[in-house]
């Protein structure tokens, strides 16, 4: 640069003094600034950014990003310096005056072109830098190379701020130190990076943490079945359009709670009581099913045991209902009793208490000494039909109520269940007259009365089983092992792990479903448990009286369906661990086919035994609080002596 000023206008006006630049170099830029304003102006007339708001005042909203580093001292000349800015200053005006060029490392300068300040000064919008080894700055055309998040901080950087520390002191740059620049919106270049599943902080995470007494939507289901949890809590197509952040679907979460958000037209487009044929908004329909079970299958706990009447209950029904080696609870738990305890209030009432507040009961029904008892996860029970039941004897005196047969149907969507609990005629040798009593049931069972027939096609009159999609019979069938005591104690000896195969060659009730004379069309889970019959109360030795009964297979659990691999089979077992009768209990879990239905059949409405879902909350309270107050005095009561 000569001191006479031929260089080109340009140069002048837009060159920046840099530290270490001499105070008649700076005078020299101002004076040019002066001289050339009206050159500059025209030439930026397309890259106006306002210094001030409507009042000209600085917004105190400004962001203001960390201040650059000092610039330290250069060993190089002030000539090499100015050459150094000048060619890099003739390559910035030529990327300001390509506006197809977005992309390079010039994008910070487009929106920091010259201003004017008050008393008629032009702010230049280049920033240099030193491009020497020993001063270690960077220059800021690396800084906002990268990101554009970092490029709209190198944007929002004032004249002012942009000089070095030393020349910020200055008392003559007051008029340029009140100067802030208003950006205009940056778009990014390109997609911005996905946000981490744990980025959340630690405050947000307990505000929507999850209580423990409402484990069932845990962390545990939410990890292993993430889509259905998702499906299941919140709408689907919000959680489309959100991040991939946990925090943000908890806060959704309770903002509307567990439920999921309706829309206002939703509600006035929907009529459940009309009868739409798998219409979009039907109660039982297709998209209400795939919102709750999105792999359209239901769980099913199925439980029969052989109470032999004793008054006394077990303790704790944990076992039988709640085993410790299930993951996760079932949607439907039904339990059917042969020779029940005489107060069959009582024992509904222990069943609530054990499943506590999550489960009510849908339905119960009773023959005698017979007692069936359904529960449902308390949300489900708005697709449950109305539940009917029926009994049949097969005592030739009717009065008597030990022997025969109770059934409960319904209808769960569009998938009709049958669930009977039976006591057949006992007796080893009495094999014919256990089929009577099958062939008996099947025809005299009235069922179903008012619900209608899912697929009328595939029914026949004189099978009620034949008449429902899905069927489980279980019970007491009384079916023994055709072998004599020693020869099956020998055989239970020998028999090592879980492999049942010598024992059921001589099971009664394998033969006669093999040959097709009881139970058509029904299957039965592998079993791999011992004989459930017939034990000395409170052991595990078989039974050791007089008559010495033989160990024997007679609590069952069978099941059928319509369509082939509806039932999957989870698990089947007995449970050991409760003794106080002289039969096992046999437990199985299912996984069951669901499949969309019409909304014209009759509901039930959420309808469930109120006043037994009170009394076992009460007793569940009640017992939780004696335990924390026999701790209480157990840990206050400890005496130490000294001998």
């Amino acid at each position: 640069m000569t001191e006479d000023g031929e260089d080109s206008p340009l140069h002048q006006s837009c060159e920046a003094p840099g530290k270490g630049d001499s105070v008649v170099n700076d005078s020299r830029a101002f004076k040019t600034s002066l001289i050339d304003a009206k050159s500059c102006k025209e030439h930026n007339d397309g890259l106006k950014l306002s210094a001030t708001n409507a009042e000209g005042e600085i917004s105190p909203y400004q962001p203001q990003p960390p201040s650059l580093p000092r610039l330290s001292k250069s060993s190089k000349s002030g000539s090499v310096e100015e050459t150094v800015r000048t060619r890099r200053l003739r390559n910035s005006q030529e990327s300001l005056s390509d506006p197809a060029e977005t992309g390079s490392s010039t994008d910070s300068l487009k929106e920091d072109q010259a201003a004017p300040a008050p008393g008629g000064f032009v702010l230049s919008g280049a920033i240099t830098a030193r491009n020497d080894r020993n001063s270690g700055v960077r220059p800021l055309s690396a800084v906002t190379r990268g990101s554009p998040v970092f490029r709209d901080r190198g944007n929002s950087l004032s004249e002012y701020e942009r000089r070095p520390a030393s020349q910020q002191s200055d008392p003559t740059d007051c008029r340029v130190r009140s100067t802030k620049v208003r950006l205009s919106p940056v778009q990014p270049t390109g997609p911005l990076p996905a946000l981490e599943k744990s980025f959340a902080s630690a405050t947000l995470r307990v505000a929507n943490r999850i209580d423990r007494d409402c484990l069932d939507y845990g962390v545990l289901a939410r990890e292993k079945l993430g889509d259905r949890l998702h499906r299941n809590l919140s709408d689907s197509r919000l959680l489309e359009n959100m991040g991939s952040d946990s925090a943000s679907v908890n806060s959704m979460r309770s903002t509307y709670s567990v439920l999921s958000p309706i829309r206002p037209q939703d509600v006035r487009n929907r009529s459940f009581l009309e009868g739409s044929v798998l219409g979009s908004g039907a109660l039982l329909g297709a998209e209400e099913l795939d919102r709750y079970f999105p792999d359209r299958r239901v769980g099913i706990y199925v439980a029969t045991w052989n109470m032999q009447g004793e008054k006394g209950l077990p303790a704790n029904l944990d076992d039988l209902l709640l085993p410790t080696d299930s993951e996760f609870a079932q949607d439907f738990y039904i339990i059917g009793v042969q020779e029940g305890c005489p107060d069959r209030r009582e024992w509904e009432t222990r069943l609530q208490e054990t499943l506590g507040p999550y489960y009510v009961m849908l339905y119960a029904a009773s023959h005698g000494v017979l007692y069936l008892t359904v529960f449902v996860r308390r949300d489900l029970i708005w697709f449950c039909s109305e539940v009917e039941h029926a009994t049949v004897t097969t005592r030739i005196i009717s009065q008597i109520k030990t022997k025969g047969a109770v059934g409960i149907a319904f209808t769960f969507f569009g998938t009709s269940f049958l669930f009977i609990t039976s006591h057949f005629t006992s007796g080893d040798a009495k094999v014919y007259e256990r089929i009577l009593d099958y062939n008996k049931i099947v025809e005299a069972l009235a069922l179903p009365k008012g619900l209608p027939d899912t697929n009328p096609y595939r029914s026949t009159p004189s099978d009620v089983t034949t008449r429902f999609d899905q069927v489980f019979w279980f019970g007491d069938f009384n079916f023994r092992l055709s072998k004599d005591r020693v020869d099956v104690d020998t055989i239970i000896n020998r028999t090592s792990g879980d492999d049942m195969g010598p024992l059921l060659e001589h099971d009664q009730l394998s033969k006669e479903m093999k040959d097709g004379s009881i139970f058509k069309g029904f299957q039965e889970a592998p079993i791999h448990f011992r004989p459930t019959y017939k034990f000395d109360i409170g052991c595990d030795i078989y039974d050791t009286t007089s008559k010495q009964r033989t160990p024997s297979y007679t609590d069952r659990i069978l099941f059928r369906n319509r369509q082939a691999d509806d039932i999957k089979v989870v698990k089947y077992t007995s449970c050991a661990s409760i003794k106080t009768s002289d039969h096992r209990p046999v437990i199985g879990v299912f996984q069951v086919k669901l499949r969309p239905g019409r909304d014209n059949i009759p509901l039930g409405a959420g309808q469930f035994d109120r006043g037994l879902y009170l009394e076992g909350i009460r007793r569940r309270i009640t017992r939780e609080l004696k335990r924390r107050e026999a701790m209480k005095n157990q840990s206050s009561s400890t005496i130490c002596t000294i001998s």
